[in-house]
This record gives C-alpha cells, structure tokens and sequence, in this order.
C-alpha cells in the first residue's frame, strides 16, 4: 500500500525512492508490527480478559503447576495476526502473488484457530475443535495453498524440492508438489501448535524461524545473490521477506506480554496460523527441509507425541512420562523457564545451521 504510495511520490522527489528497497521494507515491517503489538497489546488484553472471565481451560490430566495459571486470558494470538496483518498490507508489495498466497494462509488458518479457542472458552471445553473437524478445515486451507501455487508456478524449480547442502541435486515433484507442500504446511501448523504448552515456548521459536525465513525469501528472490549461494531463483519471492519481518516484530510485541509469567496465551488462533505461514513460506521459497531443521524444536515435540502414542497403542507402555516432549522435563522437576530458554537455546544453534545451509553446498 505505501509502496504504491511511494512509487507516485517518487516522481515529485526521488528520496521516495528508497522505499523501492526490500531489506528497508522488511525493516519497517518489523517495526510497524512492533509497535502495533505495544500499543494494541495491553488494551487487547483486557478485553480479552473481561470477556473470558474464567480464561483458558486447563486439562485436567495436565502437570499439576498449570492449574496456577487457570483465568489467564487465552486468544492473544489474535494480536498477532491484527499486527503481522496491518504491516504487511503497509510495506509488502501487494501486486504480488505469493504475497496474498502466504497472508490468506495465514489468515484462514487463524479463522480455524479461532474456532477451536471460542469452543473451549463458550463450552469449558479444553478439548476445543473436534480433532476430524480441524484437521478437515487445515485439510481445506493446505490443499487450496499447495493447489495455487502449482497451478501458477511460471518456473520448473518452483515445484522442485531442493535438497541442502548440494549444488545441482533436485527432484521433480510434478503433482505430486501438491501433496508434498499440503503436509508441509498442515504438519507445520500442528507442530508449531503441539509446541504452544509453556510461556513463550512457541513464539520465540517462531520468531526466530521467521527471521531466517526472510533472509531465504530475500536471497531467493535476487537473482545475483541465488546465483552466487546456489540456491533456487524465484522470481517475486523476495517479497515474503517483508510478511517474515512482521512476524517477526508481531511476534516479539506478543512475546512481551506472553513471556514467564504469561499475561496471556497465543492460544490456537495464533499456534495455527504462525505454523501454516512458516510452512507456506518455506514451500515457497523451496526451503522445506531447511524449514525441517530450523524448526528441529517443532519437530521434537510432534515426534514425541507420535511415539507415545504409537508406544502407548502397541505396547501398552509410555516413552516419556507426557506428551509433547516440554510436559515430560516438567514431570521430570524442571523449572518452566529452564525448559523454555533451553528450548530457544537449541533453536538458535538450529536456526544457524540451516542458513549455513547457503554456504555449505
């Protein structure tokens, strides 16, 4: 919106045209976002508070320290999504169809969201969405994005997968790209959301993921810079960089309110929505196996539950005292912040090994 802006002001002064720059853009997305999340944020709060009374249902065969935070004020991550929304809209370039691709995904991922946290607010519920019912709505919203994406791809490697670590190694996923980027977004959604258990356990992460979404998306979309890192060109997908850089500031805005002890939870409006946009985006980019191991946090805690479940159901047995992996070190006797910091500890040293991914091939 304020690049259209920009671009007609640029004929009465060319300063107007240092807007035409992404890495300034991306900036001022985070920033934005930022600062909506501050000034928004405790107002959003209380409302949410009012409205809720009683707050988020805690399980009751949950760790026992949760039923301290009974009455916390769930849904924060509707902050998120107005905050990540409005810069985006600002700063993006809004002729751009991954642009719209990745912002709709998003959006209709938090609608599901909703649903579920306004089920377990109005029925006491913590159970929310019935598990056939939310996975048939991500169902919906992954196959329509994997769906758009094939059927505008302009360019063979837009439907390649590339592997890291290599030069010239890439297989031609043909339709079968549709599948491959529906369980990519629809896995990144729940496992981001499966993470979404402790204060600021999830957002961090996410944010950090963003961030090194966005230097993908930049490189990606710059011919020069592909072509020198050896990574797929994909015209037009540097602009994701600037819906990253809102996550990234929407996310830090939230986490200042989310952070031990939490003012309020993100809540499945925004674990949803935050997980199908690093999925979309990775698919994107063409990054999703380096999304695999940026998000190795996210990884861990769906794999945790699939075994237990797996383990329960043929043997009768349990791998970890509770699922996801976070429920088992609290079980264990770990402080709350401990497993949170070392959950973003491990993060960072991911994060970093998958944009040394550029390099290393």
């Amino acid at each position: 919106m304020l690049l259209a802006l920009a671009e007609y002001l640029s004929q009465f002064h060319s300063g107007f045209n240092v807007f035409q720059y992404l890495t300034l853009r991306t900036i001022l997305g985070v920033l934005t976002a930022l600062v909506i999340a501050f000034l928004v944020g405790p107002s959003v709060i209380r409302k949410l508070s009012t409205n809720q009374k009683k707050g988020q249902p805690i399980r009751n065969d949950g760790p026992e320290t949760h039923f301290a935070k009974a009455g916390t004020p769930t849904m924060g991550g509707a902050l998120i999504l107005v905050a990540m929304t409005i810069s985006t809209l600002l700063w993006a370039d809004l002729s751009n169809r991954y642009v719209w691709v990745v912002l709709l995904v998003t959006l209709f991922f938090g609608c599901i969201g909703f649903l579920d946290d306004y089920i377990k607010l109005i029925k006491h519920d913590p159970k929310g969405l019935r598990s056939r019912s939310k996975y048939g709505l991500q169902t919906i919203g992954g196959l329509a994005a994997a769906i758009v994406l094939y059927k505008t791809a302009q360019l063979p490697v837009e439907t390649q997968l590339i592997f890291p670590f290599f030069k010239d190694v890439a297989l031609d996923l043909g339709m079968f790209f549709v599948v491959f980027s529906y369980f990519v977004i629809v896995g990144s959604s729940n496992a981001v959301n499966l993470t979404d258990g402790l204060d600021g356990l999830a957002i961090l992460p996410t944010v950090m993921v963003a961030g090194a979404l966005a230097i993908l998306a930049y490189v990606a979309g710059h011919a020069k810079f592909a072509d020198y890192l050896s990574i797929p060109f994909v015209p037009g997908s540097g602009e994701v960089a600037v819906f990253c850089g809102a996550i990234v500031g929407a996310g830090l805005g939230f986490l200042w309110f989310n952070a031990y002890p939490a003012q309020v939870f993100m809540g499945d409006i925004g674990a949803l929505a935050l997980g199908a946009a690093l999925g979309v985006v990775a698919v994107v980019v063409r990054q999703e196996l380096v999304l695999f191991i940026m998000g190795g946090v996210f990884v861990m805690e769906t794999l945790s539950v699939m075994i237990q479940v797996a383990s329960f159901k043929l043997t009768g047995k349990r791998v970890f005292k509770m699922a996801p992996l976070h429920h088992h070190y609290e079980l264990k006797g770990w402080p709350e912040p401990r497993i949170i910091v070392r959950f973003w500890i491990i993060t960072v040293i991911l994060v970093l090994f998958g944009l040394a991914t550029l390099k290393i091939r």
